[in-house]
């Protein structure tokens, strides 16, 4: 349903891993490292500069954590529906639950405001990494963190002076052995044109997520908007309602969140023993507490879902994690890879021993990652306040010595998030306070000054309870005063959430800065010189770890093998009504139930490819030879859960939804005939 970052533990044998250079239809590339000749030779051909330039300049990066592409010329985008649940649910009241309905606008003007969402083109990409290194050249620990994030926040001001429609972010690849530049074209005005029924896009539930075959209509339509007007897109992607056809060559553009194809065995063993127990015990644990609490009234049902949805699924990623790091075939795969890389880089003196240096950062991270966890509130309203606080705090100083994310390129996206208007759930916010307050007592221990600081002498559930029901950061207009007023107000506001947030403040910058001298500045270092072994044992045939920022993979229609049989390459809308039995989450769409007797049963809805994806490439557009979409991506097959470490082209599959399914449903099932007719190009 969502792809996310996970691992899957499955036979890993044959998972080719990235200290060598990449397999067939292997590889997240960037636009300015896509490997043409590796593509012509395995696919008799390969796109040229030309067709590269037009579909990223189509392509867009919703700040939600998902991918997207214009497919009109009057900024109509097209992405995936869970990639906009939280503005259905965002729009929603008791009287009309946009995402259980669906959402149609019949007018341009009845299209939704998506609360915090903004779209995002890639104009330019330029290579700083001689401006960064040279920044941080003789220094070590907390001195280089703070002199690389001074660099990079000057270098991306002088690429954005115009902040209201461009924004600058340098990336950082190969764990810090590059740095580029990316500019963007962006859009803060976005809005929902289409969606459908939440039980359409969500058909399988939990038991069909990350797997195939689906019957899944995860597809939306968003569109940009600018001084109140559509935006033009000249750029985009020519609409192909077709079936893709099986061996045909297809691309997937889109922004990756993130891999870990470049941990050392020192960085893999404190997930295996510190990260994931922790991770697993405690979501399972927010899982009940959230289940219990919907199931007190439908009010809290409807409340709750979204939450429940993201929490079920992260779930569902950080156990196919667990077995991948505890599967020995696959770890043993994993250390040969570094050994290998180990040996050819013995006597290199401009390498020296790099991983040495990342496994003392780990161990000193170890002693600090449950404060680091766990002197963090969770909840909206907290972030809000935390935002508020820091923001202030930040701004008062230089641009070069704020913190990232308080930048000037950064301001603009945070505030955003801050005062766009937006319902909070009381009872949500308290649950999730008085679930990390609980849980951060029983990790760090009663007596620990963090868990002092953290409740006083109340307990988890009165301070959750008093802090939650006495704010008013729940009201735009409150947090539009603080966020204006600077640190005169914060200073001055009495709201206890705001008090809160600046109590642990303190406590939360001198733990960044233990965690910069002990752990990121190392790793920042070693990184680079990590970066310079795999370059000269391999070449340039790598591509870097996912950073959600834009990528190409390559790859084709294709199933595989499962148990001795063979899994088709799609599926069809008339499957939907095979595989329904009546109850959730199998239950039919009720649209879909009305619409029987029209619906074209044969249409293709969902198929699968050899793409290679991770968590954020959700919504990407898959695209034909022509440059046309035929597809969003929306999910993985459960093999694909092991992308996070490594790729197997035998197996890992993007699962897509057929712009000819999303067709059909626009025609027949949630008729919108302007958009159809926009989509046509009349």
């Amino acid at each position: 349903m969502r792809i996310r970052t996970a691992l899957f533990a499955a036979t890993a044998a044959t998972v080719p891993l990235l200290a060598a250079p990449a397999a067939a239809d292997e590889g997240m590339w960037t636009f300015d490292g896509f490997p043409a000749g590796q593509v012509r030779e395995t696919y008799g051909w390969a796109p040229d500069q030309a067709w590269l330039d037009h579909v990223r300049n189509s392509s867009v990066r919703l700040t939600g954590g998902c991918s997207a592409s214009f497919v009109s010329p009057e900024g109509l985008i097209l992405t995936n529906h869970h990639c906009i649940a939280s503005c259905l649910y965002d729009n929603s009241t008791d009287a009309k639950d946009y995402l259980a309905d669906g959402f149609t606008a019949r007018q341009r003007e009845d299209e939704l405001t998506c609360p915090g969402q903004q779209a995002e083109v890639v104009t330019a990409i330029a290579d700083v990494t001689g401006d960064v290194m040279a920044a941080m050249a003789g220094l070590s620990g907390e001195a280089l963190t703070k002199a690389r994030d001074a660099k990079i926040a000057g270098i991306e001001s002088a690429g954005c002076p115009d902040t209201e429609t461009t924004r600058c972010q340098v990336v950082t690849l190969f764990g810090g052995g590059q740095y580029k530049l990316y500019t963007y074209r962006k859009y803060s005005d976005v809005r929902l044109a289409w969606a459908p029924e939440a039980r359409a896009a969500t058909f399988g539930g939990d038991p069909d997520n990350f797997n195939f075959p689906r019957y899944s209509l995860d597809a939306s339509f968003l569109r940009a908007y600018e001084n109140g007007e559509p935006v033009a897109s000249p750029a985009h992607l020519e609409w192909n309602p077709r079936a893709p056809e099986e061996g045909e060559i297809t691309f997937v553009v889109g922004n990756p969140g993130s891999t870990s194809r470049l941990y050392t065995q020192s960085q893999l063993a404190f997930e295996r023993e510190v990260r994931l127990p922790l991770t697993l015990a405690t979501l399972s644990e927010l899982r009940g507490r959230l289940i219990t609490a919907m199931d007190r009234s439908p009010r809290h049902a409807r409340e709750g879902q979204d939450l429940l949805f993201g929490v079920e699924n992260s779930l569902k990623v950080y156990i196919g994690r667990t077995r991948a790091l505890n599967d020995p075939a696959f770890t043993a795969k994993l250390a040969a890879a570094e050994a290998e890389l180990k040996a050819k880089s013995a006597g290199n003196p401009d390498i020296g021993d790099p991983w040495s240096a990342v496994e003392d950062a780990v161990d000193a991270y170890r002693a600090l990652y449950l404060p680091l966890r766990f002197t963090q509130p969770s909840g909206d309203l907290f972030g809000y306040a935390q935002t508020l606080v820091f923001a202030a705090q930040e701004r008062a100083k230089p641009n070069a010595q704020r913190l990232p994310g308080y930048t000037d390129s950064a301001l603009p996206l945070t505030e955003k998030r801050v005062l766009d208007e937006r319902p909070v759930y009381r009872w949500v916010d308290e649950l999730m306070m008085e679930w990390s307050l609980s849980k951060a007592r029983e990790y760090l221990g009663v007596d620990d000054p963090d868990s002092r600081l953290l409740l006083g002498q109340e307990s988890p559930e009165q301070r959750a309870e008093r802090l939650v029901n006495g704010t008013r950061l729940d009201d735009p207009a409150v947090r539009k005063a603080l966020w204006e007023g600077g640190l005169e107000a914060i200073e001055a506001s009495d709201d206890p959430m705001i008090r809160y947030a600046l109590a642990l403040a303190p406590r939360q910058r001198e733990l960044k800065a233990l965690a910069d001298a002990q752990y990121s500045g190392p790793l920042a270092a070693a990184g680079a010189s990590l970066a310079d072994a795999r370059f000269a044992a391999y070449g340039d045939t790598l591509y870097p770890d996912a950073t959600f920022t834009l990528r190409i993979s390559y790859g084709q229609v294709k199933g595989w093998t499962e148990r001795g049989k063979a899994v088709p390459i799609r599926t069809t809308m008339g499957g939907t009504f095979d595989r329904a039995t009546g109850n959730p989450p199998f239950d039919p769409p009720p649209a879909f139930a009305a619409n029987e007797a029209r619906i074209d049963k044969d249409t293709t809805y969902d198929f699968v490819t050899t793409n290679d994806i991770i968590g954020g490439n959700s919504g990407s557009p898959v695209i034909d030879r022509a440059g046309t979409v035929i597809g969003t991506a929306f999910d993985g097959n459960i093999h694909s859960l092991g992308g996070n470490y490594g790729y197997d082209g035998t197996l890992n599959r993007t699962v897509a939804v057929s712009t000819a399914a999303v067709q059909e449903a626009l025609e027949t099932i949630y008729p919108a005939p302007a958009l159809v007719a926009e989509l046509a190009g009349e």
